[in-house]
């Protein structure tokens, strides 16, 4: 975590070398969004007050595009950084953890225990699994999260899995999108912050991809 800041975010590292940005460790907490909250910049999601949502672990959810990033450069302003959502290639970037192609965030499989079993009432609590390989929990996982694209003129890209789907963990390459004020209670966000070289062009790991799902 950056000294003063609310977010731990973990070193990306560029392909020729160096620190091509830093991501958030997790998505967006409820006690990292509430801050925000308190400041005046938004209100309160659906579901911020149930209980299946609400502990201060848990994803934030139910939160527009604009409010993602709107948060984001509220904590630019806070921080004095850098600020803002991933975009598409970023994210994908990172969830590979310096593997190419994989078929989950770890490599071949997702590590037995990341993903509770049974049935949920509300997302899983961050931080609880195995990192990849750039140290990033939960990514592919929990929630959907938006990312900084256009992914049409209508809609908002986003990757990740989903706590509420039968299948709860995505491939790094699985692309969504969604209207960007649309609320969904698998919904979240995670934060970047620009590294100081601002000449990182992330390599695009999808190769053909899969075909997007429609929200």
């Amino acid at each position: 975590m950056e000294p003063g800041s609310l977010v731990a975010a973990v070193p990306i590292p560029a392909p020729g070398g160096g620190i091509g940005f830093f991501l958030g460790r997790t998505p967006v907490t409820n006690a990292e969004y509430a801050p925000f909250l308190d400041a005046g910049r938004a209100s309160a999601p659906p579901w911020w007050s149930e209980p299946d949502f609400s502990a201060p672990d848990q994803p934030v959810v139910g939160v527009t595009w604009d409010e993602a990033a709107a948060f984001a450069a509220w904590l630019a302003e806070r921080d004095g950084a850098a600020w803002r959502l991933p975009t598409a290639a970023e994210w994908e970037f990172a969830a590979s953890g310096g593997l190419e192609n994989p078929a989950t965030s770890w490599g071949d499989a997702v590590p037995e225990g990341e993903i509770p079993s049974g049935p949920l009432r509300g997302p899983w609590r961050v931080g609880r699994g195995t990192p990849n390989g750039y140290g990033l929990c939960d990514i592919g996982t929990i929630v959907h999260e938006w990312c900084l694209d256009a992914h049409d003129p209508v809609r908002r890209a986003s990757r990740g899995g989903s706590w509420r789907h039968a299948i709860r963990w995505s491939s790094p390459r699985a692309r969504s999108s969604l209207p960007p004020s649309f609320r969904y209670s698998d919904y979240g966000f995670r934060v970047l912050r620009e590294a100081a070289s601002k000449n990182f062009s992330p390599r695009n790991f999808s190769g053909s991809p899969p075909p997007d799902r429609v929200l």
